[in-house]
């Protein structure tokens, strides 16, 4: 039973900002996070079910800002991979154990910032180790079918554009249409499992103004922070979120 009442907004209203800010600012690395916030209320499917509409409508509100502005390559890599990942995810479900995927994923993001940063003492100029057209494609993958099981799709996504030569606005364009896909692909699969309810499209109602204000937030932000900066907050973004995965998953 999801009860709307103030508790459920004084916790679900920040993590719904929390959650526009990331994905319409920093790459949407940690807005899966705010699944995991919105589950100390409500079962997780149910989290899960009130979050993704939001998530659509977050994805909407940034596309206009950063449209064009994407690496074709790495966003077409990353989508052609993710869509299987969505079927994937919405097969096994029902069956599969995702505490080893979330642990698999945190494991490969703490990895690729320890490896990035290793080979960034190496030189006294910023070195791009990029990663093979293929690994995009298994990037999307991973990206797909976490983001299905926990709107987690971020890190895998990251650990692959990190990789090339992006400026700040080409990096977060892309996670930004990458994304706008593949919740689009979730949404369908989430319908047929149930996720979706009279009272999650209530939640849904209540809490839209809370994504677009996240949303605008996060634009901005990403305007106002130098490009050292972003990439900066990206890889501790990334450390983070990978650090929870584990966390979540072995707890």
């Amino acid at each position: 039973m999801l009860m709307l009442d103030w508790m459920f907004f004084l916790i679900a209203g920040p993590a719904v900002i929390f959650a526009g800010i990331s994905k319409g600012g920093f790459g949407s690395g940690a807005a899966f996070a705010s699944a995991s916030v919105l589950a100390l209320v409500v079962e997780p499917g149910l989290a899960l079910g009130v979050m993704l509409p939001l998530l659509m409508l977050i994805d909407v509100a940034t596309l206009g800002p950063y449209w064009r502005k994407w690496d074709g390559e790495g966003a077409l890599l990353l989508i052609l991979g993710g869509l299987p990942g969505v079927a994937l995810g919405a097969a096994l479900y029902t069956v599969a154990e995702p505490d080893v995927f979330r642990v698999l994923i945190g494991v490969i993001s703490v990895a690729f910032v320890v490896w990035q940063l290793f080979f960034a003492r190496r030189s006294a100029v910023r070195t791009k180790r990029q990663l093979p057209r293929w690994a995009g494609v298994l990037a999307g993958l991973f990206a797909g079918f976490t983001s299905f099981v926990s709107h987690a799709g971020g890190p895998p996504a990251a650990v692959y554009l990190l990789s090339k030569p992006l400026t700040k606005t080409q990096y977060q364009a892309t996670t930004v249409l990458v994304f706008w896909v593949v919740n689009i692909a979730k949404f369908i699969p989430y319908a047929f499992l149930g996720m979706f309810t009279l009272q999650t499209g209530l939640a849904n109602l209540a809490l839209a103004p809370f994504a677009l204000l996240g949303a605008w937030l996060g634009v901005r932000a990403h305007r106002l922070v130098p490009e050292r900066l972003f990439f900066a907050l990206t890889y501790v973004l990334l450390s983070l979120t990978g650090l929870k995965l584990i966390w979540d998953g072995l707890t």
